[in-house]
């Protein structure tokens, strides 16, 4: 995953036509971005004070988690693949320790030389998401509070499973681009090495519903962000390029329905507190992951690598809006009747017209994108070679 492909500046829609794509900063971020961040804790904690305060706790939600142990045996843990019958990296690659080696990675570098630059940035921005898993890990654990690495429940199983299969996601990702002689790999390493440290801006409030609503809405977006880049990969002749990305879009689809069957359960089992929740992150606006990513030189880099996404179709702001609407109808929401409160009937209310609107500003955005005017950025994961984006 990209914890959340895969994966623009939120899971939200902005009249300007930022892309939205697929925690714990250490690192002071770019004058503007710190500027952006000091902004938008200031809406959030406007917005927490504006919102009803909720009947359920954050503690009495995990509680809530922790009660389903048994259920996430059944319903999670299937749902992982075992290691014997798991691609891995190695398998989808040049083997090193053939005779042929040299000459194969021959044939992926003539491959590589006739795809586009903007193409590259996408991988690469996909491939910086994945790699900064520790982050996304100790996120989930946080969710349900559980921190000890050689605990037997379900819960910490599948964490530990989970992480154990996104893991191989940036190792294959990061093998490939080293390979393929198109990207400045120092530098990419560098974009890694600062998001890890930045970490990750999860706007959950200690709520582990919020948090697993963030996680399905992730896991589907970088599924859907994958499958596009091995789409595109094929399109462009790189059969081999597109099974790379094919493999990962896959796991990630298996994520998702994991993620997804947990909210479907808490819907079921407590549903005011999930609707709230789910109102919650739709109004906050999910940011993703890679939101902070930093290459040394431009503090605008993650709304450039957007910009191209949503230009090449990779992922894009009608993306998005699928997303939405998905949810909302998988979840339910406007069959939900007896057990909502006032406030929940309010979120029930707002959510049900929000695929709406979320369609409509993809279309304002669809109709700007039709004007020819570009413009052209350098991007240092490609030596700074200029790429287009949408003026």
């Amino acid at each position: 995953m990209v914890m959340m492909s895969g994966l623009a500046a939120a899971y939200s829609v902005t009249t300007t036509g930022t892309a939205p794509l697929s925690g714990w900063k250490t690192r002071a971020p770019p004058p503007r971005v710190a500027f952006q961040r000091q902004r938008r804790m200031s809406m959030t904690t406007a917005t927490a004070t504006c919102m009803p305060r909720e009947a359920m706790t954050a503690p009495e939600k995990a509680d809530v988690l922790r009660s389903l142990d048994g259920w996430a045996e059944s319903n999670l843990l299937p749902l992982l693949k075992p290691v014997e019958q798991s691609w891995q990296p190695h398998d989808l690659l040049p083997d090193s320790a053939s005779p042929g080696f040299r000459e194969e990675v021959d044939e992926l570098r003539a491959r590589a030389r006739e795809i586009p630059d903007d193409y590259y940035v996408c991988l690469v921005g996909n491939m910086v998401t994945e790699e900064a898993l520790p982050t996304y890990h100790a996120a989930l654990n946080s969710f349900v509070g559980y921190d000890r690495p050689s605990s037997a429940d379900a819960w910490a199983r599948w964490s530990r499973g989970w992480t154990a299969e996104e893991n191989r996601h940036g190792d294959l990702l990061n093998r490939y681009l080293y390979l393929c002689g198109r990207v400045d790999m120092r530098r990419v390493e560098q974009t890694i090495h600062h998001l890890i440290n930045a970490g990750m801006r999860l706007a959950v409030d200690k709520c582990p519903y919020r948090g697993f609503i963030y996680t399905a809405f992730q896991e589907r977006a970088t599924a859907i962000s994958h499958g596009n880049t091995a789409a595109r990969a094929k399109a462009l002749g790189d059969a081999s390029l597109a099974r790379i990305c094919g493999a990962i879009s896959g796991d990630e689809k298996r994520h998702e329905a994991a993620y997804t069957r947990v909210v479907d359960e808490l819907f079921a089992r407590t549903p005011d507190a999930a609707v709230r929740a789910l109102e919650y992150m739709m109004r906050e606006r999910i940011l993703m992951p890679a939101y902070y990513m930093f290459d040394g030189k431009d503090p605008e880099l993650f709304h450039h690598y957007a910009d191209v996404a949503q230009r090449l179709g990779v992922y894009t702001i009608a993306d998005y809006a699928d997303l939405v609407e998905f949810f909302v109808d998988r979840w339910g929401v406007a069959e939900l009747g007896p057990g909502l409160t006032g406030e929940g009937r309010q979120a029930q209310d707002y959510l049900c017209r929000l695929p709406e609107r979320v369609r409509k500003m993809a279309e304002l955005d669809a109709r700007r994108r039709q004007q020819p005017q570009t413009r052209e950025v350098p991007f240092s994961w490609v030596f700074d070679r200029q790429v287009e984006l949408q003026a």
